[in-house]
């Protein structure tokens, strides 16, 4: 009797894990995700330096951050359930801009509670049942918390203030926080309910420290102005274009030309001269008093242009070109045959400022008011960037805010309220579906357990302490990181974005559920080489 050989249906080298061992992989991925960036979490959150590998051989490109999305995307990660994290991470980021940590957080401990779950035989679609019930309880209970003081400009102005400081309390920017919040809040009003950050350009000098930051309004270039050209234009009217200012060669396609003496090439030169001068005086009808370019302008043309007083940038580039014909109200311009259908920019004032060492155009009193630069200082490149990933998170957080005014508070406040509701659901649920739901608000608590573990107090004895002080109904008590205590949130002004508390509950609870629902994991074989023999 031949011996039974396990068939094989796929390919050589494809390889695939089974039920227990997919789900394993998937926890142990998730999880080891989950615990990357949980020490990132909270005011006294640590932070993670990056270093990339680079290619063309120069110096690695190193990133400090603390910033969830950033650091995900950073890490090149193979295993399938850790790559859903590193999305889900990514679309929060894309979405309203913060919470990247605490939404991968609770998937993974969500995953985590799976694990023992699966292990003590309860089925995963038993599971998923119980978590569906848990996040519309949890939901309910974040909503009905919630706080809207969308009518009343002042308190919605604090609202929005403490918002920003809770983003930024646990980035770099920790220590001049009012100094940020303010900016940031002074930005994103003047965009009075836009969410569109475009207008609000984040310029980063080095140089100064983090306080010397400021705000200027109207829009900056980081350009320099012509030579021979006026230096400050007021009521300016500008042309905004992107279109070629070198010399015009004469196009004599394929064909050699031969000249008898210098003085025929000297020809050829002037017809080149007199087109490019027709086309700046094509331009000049537009009756501008500024040209920006987004390439380059030569020493000729830019002569014609400062003879007849018009300032001239070249070579602005595609974002600030961009930027310039939103902020100015302008279009973008490559032909100049019709004037009276080109709509130009305008603004009160064009005039160069120094910033640090490097001379700036500025533009103010803009078409579009909204318009603001916001000027980073900083000692090194890496605290900047670090710095704009952080007003970048405050900003979209507060854009967002603006359009659903709903906060709730932070500091655990929200992720408790949560879970109490969820454990009362689960006391009131027969059957095995009970296990899930409460296993949902064990992970929910894990967030606070995490906020107070980096900040090194006793997260144990804490969050038994807020978890008793919610069952007694106080639902505005959090934890004071200052302190090491429990607090009142809404004394101490730790606010978050209704919104984003929303979208970490539903995008964690779904991705969770994504990974849960696999059994199989297979992966193609690889495409093999076949080496042509020198054909």
């Amino acid at each position: 009797m031949a011996s039974l050989q396990p068939i094989s249906v796929f390919k050589q080298l494809a390889e695939e894990e089974k039920a227990e061992t997919a789900r394993l992989s998937s926890f142990i991925g998730a999880v080891a995700i989950g615990d990357l960036v949980k020490s990132t979490l909270g005011p006294k959150g640590m932070d993670k330096i990056l270093m990339a590998t680079s290619t063309h051989g120069g110096e690695p490109s190193m990133e400090v951050t603390n910033d969830g999305a950033t650091i995900l995307k950073s890490v090149g990660v193979d295993n399938p359930a850790a790559k859903v994290l590193v999305d889900i991470s990514k679309v929060q980021d894309d979405v309203v801009g913060d919470g990247t940590t605490s939404v991968v957080v609770l998937a993974a401990e969500l995953l985590r509670e799976a694990e023992l779950l699966v292990a003590s035989k309860v089925h995963p679609q038993t599971i998923i049942a119980g978590w569906r019930k848990a996040v519309d309880c949890a939901r309910k209970a974040l909503t009905d918390a919630a706080v809207d003081n969308g009518s009343d400009a002042e308190k919605f102005k604090q609202d929005l203030f403490n918002i920003a400081s809770t983003t930024l309390g646990s980035k770099i920017l920790h220590q001049y926080k009012d100094h940020f919040s303010n900016l940031a809040v002074d930005a994103v009003l003047r965009l009075k309910g836009s969410t569109n950050l475009e207008a609000i350009q984040i310029i980063k000098k080095l140089g100064g420290n983090l306080s010397d930051s400021y705000l200027e309004e109207g829009f900056l270039l980081e350009k320099k102005i012509g030579v021979n050209q006026p230096k400050k234009i007021e009521n300016a009217r500008v042309l905004i274009a992107n279109t070629a200012m070198d010399a015009d060669k004469i196009k004599i396609f394929g064909s050699k030309v031969r000249v008898d003496s210098t003085a025929k090439v000297a020809e050829i030169e002037l017809a080149e001269k007199e087109k490019m001068k027709e086309k700046v005086d094509m331009i000049l009808k537009h009756d501008i008093t500024c040209f920006i370019n987004r390439q380059l302008i030569y020493n000729y043309p830019e002569q014609l242009f400062a003879d007849a007083g018009v300032m001239a940038i070249e070579h602005a580039d595609f974002e600030g070109v961009e930027r310039l014909s939103l902020v100015l109200g302008g279009e973008i311009v490559s032909t100049f045959g019709n004037p009276e259908k080109v709509k130009l920019g305008r603004c009160k004032l064009i005039e160069e400022v120094m910033i640090g060492e490097d001379k700036l155009i500025r533009f103010s009193g803009v078409a579009l008011g909204a318009a603001c630069s916001i000027v980073l200082r900083g000692a090194t490149q890496q605290i900047l960037e670090e710095a704009d990933r952080s007003m970048h998170d405050a900003l979209c957080v507060l854009s967002q805010t603006v359009k659903e005014t709903r906060t709730v508070f932070g500091g655990g406040c929200s992720e408790m309220l949560m879970a109490n509701a969820v454990q009362n659901l689960a006391a009131q649920t027969p059957g095995k579906e009970a296990i899930a739901i409460e296993s949902f608000a064990k992970a929910l608590r894990q967030l606070p357990i995490a906020i107070a573990d980096n900040a090194g107090y006793d997260s144990s004895e804490l969050i038994s302490n807020l978890r008793a002080a919610h069952a007694k109904g106080n639902t505005t008590a959090g934890l004071d990181m200052e302190q090491g205590t429990i607090g009142d949130m809404q004394q101490l002004g730790i606010t978050e974005s209704f919104i984003v508390k929303q979208q970490v509950l539903l995008s964690a609870a779904e991705a969770a559920e994504m990974i849960l629902r696999v059994d199989d994991i297979i992966k193609a074989a690889p495409r093999r080489r076949v080496p042509d023999h020198g054909h």
